[in-house]
């Protein structure tokens, strides 16, 4: 089979790599053309666009760069129809994958959506589209199942693919002495600061979480930095701050952490994932963060919270996301030991709400069976 796929984001190329992985193991004769990032280029196939050259986020910003999306655009639907694949995959990235799932059904190409778009967050009105215009999805999140259900539109859950990432790095050998020797550290224990996998986000975040690094002598902090983002560019917020920054090792930085500061997304569940105790750092710009605010229906924006439906993780968001807060609930996690636990607790309970691992391979067996049927019936 023939399998164009799309995904926008850090999150989107791990998850599109693992279900290439898995797709490899089900059909032998899988042929992949995509737009993506590094861990999908590993797995074969020819990569048409990275997604650092595509990864815009805010409202503000998506207005400044119209130009630039619309051409992506023009591009990816002409050479979908040249690559004529036998499914179109969309991970996540809504804005951009759903007005090529109503291009590509159009042209009859079967479109397949893996990572839901958070509709249930917001821009609910989504759903049209989604029903119109995908032929079937595949969600990583167990209450989506129900959401969508409501919506009278069936999904697949075959489990959440984090799993099998993290665990396959616990798995691995390396002591905590190799990796601060791997990477000049020095010998104290690690705060890992996750800032974001795009420069908005980078530019609101990292300097306020570095204010606070002077109060902790004992500890080091390191910035686990985005694969999209050019290293020269974490160099005008380190050059006057002791920080370290490590690059395309932020699962090594996180499984040799004592606590972390983390924007929210994926990083977060990631973070919970590795038992590592956080605080959930976020600030956009005023007029992405008011637009938001009207639209948002979750009470919480980390992916720990939402799943949980309770404040596992505290989050400081916007104004409230300053130094004398961030320190304060750093010296909770770092010094607080009843506090500490019961995070840990909570993230045991997240992982069997998640479910087990082997999810990659699970969905990819589902959506082949699924797409030789489909095929056929056309």
């Amino acid at each position: 089979m023939k399998y164009y796929l799309i995904a926008g984001e850090a999150s989107g190329d791990l998850h599109g790599s693992n279900l290439m992985k898995g797709l490899k193991k089900v059909d032998t004769e899988a042929e992949f053309r995509f737009w993506g990032g590094d861990l999908m280029q590993q797995q074969s196939g020819s990569l048409v666009k990275h997604y650092k050259e595509t990864a815009i986020m805010g409202f503000l910003e998506v207005v400044l760069n119209l130009r630039k999306i619309n051409n992506s655009l023009k591009t990816c639907k002409k050479d979908i129809l040249e690559y004529n694949p036998d499914v179109l995959i969309l991970i996540d990235y809504p804005g951009f994958n759903l007005r090529i799932a109503e291009f590509a059904q159009s042209k009859g190409i079967k479109v397949y959506y893996y990572i839901s778009p958070k509709i249930w967050a917001w821009k609910e009105s989504r759903i049209k589209k989604i029903k119109a215009f995908v032929d079937r999805m595949f969600v990583i999140f167990p209450f989506e199942v129900e959401y969508f259900k409501k919506h009278n539109y069936p999904v697949d859950y075959a489990g959440n693919p984090l799993l099998d990432a993290v665990q396959e790095k616990i798995n691995e050998e390396g002591s905590f002495d190799e990796f601060i020797h791997h990477n000049k550290l020095k010998d104290k224990p690690i705060i890992a600061i996750l800032a974001g996998s795009r420069k908005q986000e980078i530019d609101k975040n990292l300097g306020v979480m570095l204010e606070i690094i002077n109060q902790y002598k004992n500890y080091q902090f390191v910035i686990a930095a985005a694969p999209s983002i050019e290293p020269y560019y974490y160099q005008k917020f380190v050059q006057n701050n002791k920080v370290d920054v490590v690059f395309n090792q932020t699962y090594d930085v996180l499984k040799h952490a004592e606590a972390a500061l983390v924007t929210s997304g994926t990083a977060t569940l990631e973070t919970a994932l590795f038992s590592v105790p956080q605080v959930v750092c976020y600030r956009a710009g005023n007029v992405s963060y008011f637009i938001a605010k009207q639209f948002v229906k979750t009470q919480y924006i980390s992916l720990v919270n939402i799943v949980m439906n309770a404040e596992v993780v505290k989050e400081l968001i916007q104004f409230d996301m300053n130094a004398d807060k961030l320190e304060t609930e750093l010296n909770k996690l770092l010094y607080d030991n009843v506090y500490r636990q019961e995070m840990l607790d909570n993230y045991e309970k997240l992982r069997k709400e998640l479910g087990g691992t082997g999810a990659s391979e699970r969905v990819a067996k589902l959506l082949y069976n699924y797409l030789q049927k489909d095929v056929n019936l056309s």
